[in-house]
């Protein structure tokens, strides 16, 4: 793994990033978790790539709360143009 920042899927709405972070710590620092809310996913970044890869390892696909966790190496958002800059006159 290349990154150390992780999307984490599949989670119950009433996840909160404390339990995320208290999850997770077992592999290492947890620098920053971001649930977002009321879409069943967030992000999590771990102190490095090494430790990353072990919260893959270790609970991709695993139950958390009655729910699979789908966990993979976060991708860069996509760039989002405005309605405006695709107008042509």
């Amino acid at each position: 793994m290349e990154g150390s920042k992780l999307y984490v899927g599949n989670l119950k709405y009433s996840v909160t990033n404390e339990q995320l972070e208290e999850l997770f710590k077992e592999c290492g620092e947890v620098k920053n978790v971001n649930i977002i809310t009321n879409k069943g996913f967030g992000f999590v970044e771990m102190g490095t790539p090494e430790e990353a890869e072990k919260v893959k390892e270790l609970f991709d696909g695993k139950d958390y709360d009655g729910r699979t966790l789908r966990i993979d190496e976060a991708r860069p958002p996509k760039p989002r143009f405005s309605r405006d800059s695709d107008r042509r006159y």
